[in-house]
């Protein structure tokens, strides 16, 4: 599972960042998470390709988040994809991709399917659940949380050895929770495998305000992608438009108990001082990382402790 950081700034585009989109790499599929102007360029940059599975999810339907859907679709179509793609969003969606994708003539020739989603499961495949919560913002707006489904445990390896089971395909049919048998002895997964290990989980807040909801959705992620549009000086600001500052999108990743805080949206104000951000967010949450154009981030298993 890797995070491909397109598009890091809001509001407008700047020298150093261009406008929101975010890319999970997963499972061979690409799950896009909204799509700023120039989104496609950004996507080819990070040599991200353009699967089969690719899903686009909208926070919501403000300019910054959404104008570059005409782009990326006319891209894709021409480089001849017939696989459809999927837009999530919030309602009012089917509406704004409509008119945006009479930009381009009409020319996606693969089927586009938009979806408007509300509160709770957004997708589901046998590897991950999506899931939304309204956020805090000054239009309806989504937060989604990726939920890697649990692994499988891990074979008790000095144990099997110890019994002279050989390894192949009678360990993995024990992984997969059958019971086998070998020279008349019966071996079953409880002996043979420890119990299944958590998934990764990551999320991704879009514009909002900090808010115990937020939280909660939050709570253990092993990456929150928060909202950190402005430094704690433009608090009044902050709260004004519907967007959070560092210090308070370190607050929330206290609160949550999350892994890693990655700070996202950032003002083209702060071009020249994004570190201020950084350290603001850091008194509070140590393990705050700045988001930056094209970084690439794995997304690491929870420790066996966890």
């Amino acid at each position: 599972m890797k995070i491909i950081f397109l598009g890091t700034g809001g509001g407008m585009p700047s020298r150093r960042r261009g406008l929101p989109a975010i890319a999970i790499k997963y499972a061979g599929s690409v799950l896009l998470f909204d799509c700023g102007e120039s989104t496609q360029r950004q996507a080819i940059l990070a040599g991200l390709g353009f699967k089969k599975d690719f899903k686009i999810f909208l926070t919501h339907l403000h300019g910054d988040h959404v104008l570059g859907l005409p782009g990326l679709l006319y891209t894709m179509s021409m480089l001849d994809r017939n696989d459809p793609v999927e837009i999530y969003g919030p309602v009012g969606t089917k509406e704004v991709v409509k008119s945006l994708l009479v930009t381009t003539s009409g020319m996606t020739e693969f089927p586009v399917e938009i979806i408007e989603v509300n509160e709770g499961v957004v997708c589901t495949s046998r590897e991950y659940t999506l899931e939304s919560i309204k956020a805090e913002h000054t239009v309806d707006s989504f937060a989604y949380r990726l939920q890697e489904k649990e692994r499988l445990g891990k074979i008790r390896v000095e144990y099997l050895e110890s019994i002279g089971l050989p390894r192949g395909p009678l360990w993995g049919r024990l992984q997969r929770g059958h019971a086998v048998v070998y020279k008349g002895r019966r071996i079953t997964p409880e002996e043979a495998v420890g119990p299944p290990r958590k998934g990764r989980v990551v999320v991704y807040t879009g514009d909002t305000r900090p808010a115990e909801r937020i939280i909660e959705f939050s709570k253990n992620a092993d990456i929150l992608i928060h909202d950190a549009t402005f430094s704690h000086e433009l608090f009044e600001r902050a709260k004004a438009e519907g967007h959070s500052t560092a210090k308070e999108a370190a607050e929330v990743a206290a609160a949550a108990a999350v892994k890693r805080l990655y700070l996202f949206h950032i003002s083209p104000r702060y071009d020249k001082e994004s570190e201020h951000l950084l350290s603001e967010a850091r008194k509070i949450f140590p393990q705050t990382y700045l988001s930056e154009d094209l970084m690439q981030v794995d997304v690491p298993y929870p420790s066996e402790e966890d």
